[in-house]
């Protein structure tokens, strides 16, 4: 099976995700924090009249906040019918998947550990294959 994945950069490492789960590419600026919200988010953006949740990736994955101070590169996913943007630190490129997805032969710390779907392949790199709702969930899904 073919599979489209978005190579990104999130905590300083790249990784991928499936690109079926991408709405769009997109540039947040201006964040409203919420009061009482979890730590891995961010805070909320509007985009194109909409508002979106904002999710602090490095949060989710429980390495710390990141700063999100002036404009960041973040993904648009949808989850449960609402709009959330995922910061990453650079989206790289779009590449075309047809291999299976192999298990995780490596230890990880326990937030990328809670993220990773597996490992793909792409070109001479091995890249770890990250689960966007995971992200979405944050830490606490661990717990729960």
């Amino acid at each position: 099976m073919t599979e489209l994945l978005l190579i990104i950069a999130l905590a300083g490492q790249r990784v991928a995700i499936p690109a079926g789960d991408v709405e769009a590419v997109v540039e947040i600026e201006g964040l409203t924090p919420i009061p009482r919200a979890a730590d891995h988010v961010a805070g909320l953006a509007a985009l194109r009249s909409r508002v979106l949740t904002v999710i602090d990736c490095s949060a989710s994955i429980e390495l710390g906040r990141s700063c999100v101070q002036g404009v960041r590169e973040a993904i648009v996913v949808e989850a449960d019918g609402h709009p959330y943007a995922l910061l990453v630190d650079t989206v790289e490129d779009v590449m075309e998947y047809s291999g299976e997805v192999q298990p995780v032969r490596t230890s990880l710390a326990a937030g990328w550990r809670r993220v990773a779907r597996g490992m793909v392949e792409a070109g001479d790199d091995l890249l770890l294959l990250v689960d966007t709702q995971a992200l979405l969930a944050g830490p606490t899904a661990q717990a729960a």
